[in-house]
């Protein structure tokens, strides 16, 4: 007995080493395949790479010939001033000022396809679309390009002027720049007051979804653009893309603006610093709107028209809408020189806030550099079909009495004593 049991641990532990052995044989034959692989990949990605450089400057690629276009841009470049700006609507100096801010934004980097398109013509491309909103069909081919390269370069174009320019070149007012806003508007016989707040349609092809609440009160689809202008015809903020059935107070309770007024302890929009005190009423740092807006201490408007008035309140509300004549100014400029807003256009309804926003960050562009609005630029000169009339603004009825109709009332019959500060 005690042999057999000897044989049979024998016979096991030879098949246990036997297995191991196989194991050992697999495992070495995997290792070997594997290794094979990589060996064979890396010289056939180092053949490939080595026969890319030598094809990169002889490769073939089916490119269609744009004489026209590149005629035309050729032509561009060689323009005289005057003859430049009325086709950009901005001066050389303010283009090649854009290319400085914006070219490495919009530079492409070359492939072993083709040469990228240069920044500048992109830059032409979409001021041209811009200031004319032409189809994309006839832009490509005076530029020289495809129909949906045009499309691209605008949207990318448009996307960068929002990403880099936007916070530089429009923000409410401080420090110097605020007192400066301050003295203007008082130049203009009101008081207190940082920017004149207004909002104006843009027209837009009937989006496939909810069409009916774009339609504006002339029958027309439009998004709606709310924007704070100072003295020197400038955005100082900029919100759209609400649809055109909305209320101005309905905008205005939703944007940032008002955010960020109404979630201050104090409720106002600027520094308490410069507040003046009028037979114990404090009088904030103000922006001034139309009767479509809500009064709050942050916001004035004049009295309603409707109302019996005293020679006091009739005076106060004429000051206030003469003061706030620069919100229509800048829209008619804005328009003026950018057609694309005065034109249905067929562009995504998404990307429209951003084109909205960029126009009104090249037009603080064009104001600060003292890039002139040419007379025929005028939105009254518009061809008949393209400038639609704009809807008659609702009036906000919902004021109560309170803290800004305090303020509002001490303003009036205190307005040339203040004035006096």
């Amino acid at each position: 007995m005690f042999g057999d049991e000897i044989l049979e641990l024998y016979r096991l532990q030879t098949a246990l080493l036997r297995r191991r052995r196989e194991r050992e044989l697999m495992e070495r034959e995997r290792r070997r395949r594997q290794y094979l692989r990589r060996r064979r990949a890396f010289v056939l990605s180092s053949i490939a790479a080595v026969l890319s450089l030598i094809n990169s400057t002889s490769r073939h690629i089916w490119v269609r010939y744009r004489g026209p276009g590149q005629n035309f841009w050729s032509m561009a470049e060689s323009f005289d001033d005057e003859e430049w700006k009325a086709q950009f609507r901005v001066s050389r100096a303010t283009f090649n000022y854009l290319i400085e801010l914006l070219g490495p934004a919009i530079k492409r980097r070359r492939t072993n396809y083709r040469v990228p398109i240069e920044p500048r013509r992109r830059l032409a491309i979409t001021l041209w679309w811009f200031a004319w909103s032409g189809e994309y069909r006839s832009i490509a081919d005076m530029f020289g390009v495809g129909i949906a390269t045009v499309c691209t370069i605008v949207r990318q174009v448009t996307s960068a002027i929002v990403e880099r320019l936007y916070d530089r070149f429009v923000s409410l007012p401080s420090g110097q720049r605020l007192d400066d806003t301050i003295a203007a508007f008082k130049d203009r016989c009101y008081p207190q007051c940082a920017g004149a707040i207004g909002g104006t349609h843009i027209p837009i092809a009937a989006p496939r979804n909810n069409p009916d609440h774009y339609l504006n009160r002339r029958g027309w689809h439009s998004v709606i653009l709310q924007a704070v202008v100072d003295h020197n015809v400038c955005f100082t903020d900029v919100y759209a893309g609400w649809p055109g059935s909305t209320s101005s107070a309905a905008v205005l309770s939703s944007s940032d603006l008002y955010l960020k007024a109404e979630d201050r302890p104090d409720g106002y929009l600027f520094t308490r610093e410069k507040s003046l005190i009028s037979e114990g009423v404090e009088i904030p740092i103000h922006l001034i709107g139309d009767s479509s807006y809500p009064l709050k201490p942050w916001l004035m408007k004049g009295y309603s028209l409707e109302h019996q008035l005293s020679p006091e309140q009739r005076r106060f509300t004429y000051t206030l809408t003469s003061a706030r004549s620069v919100v229509d100014i800048a829209f008619a400029r804005l328009k003026g020189r950018w057609r694309c807003l005065l034109k249905k256009s067929d562009i995504d309804i998404s990307m429209i806030s951003r084109i909205v926003a960029a126009c009104c960050v090249l037009h603080n562009i064009c104001e600060n550099l003292g890039d002139s609005f040419l007379p025929e630029w005028n939105t009254d000169m518009a061809p008949a079909g393209i400038y639609s009339r704009q809807p008659d603004t609702e009036p906000y009825e919902e004021d109560s009495y309170c803290t800004a109709e305090v303020i509002r009332d001490t303003l009036t019959y205190n307005l040339l004593t203040i004035l006096q500060y």
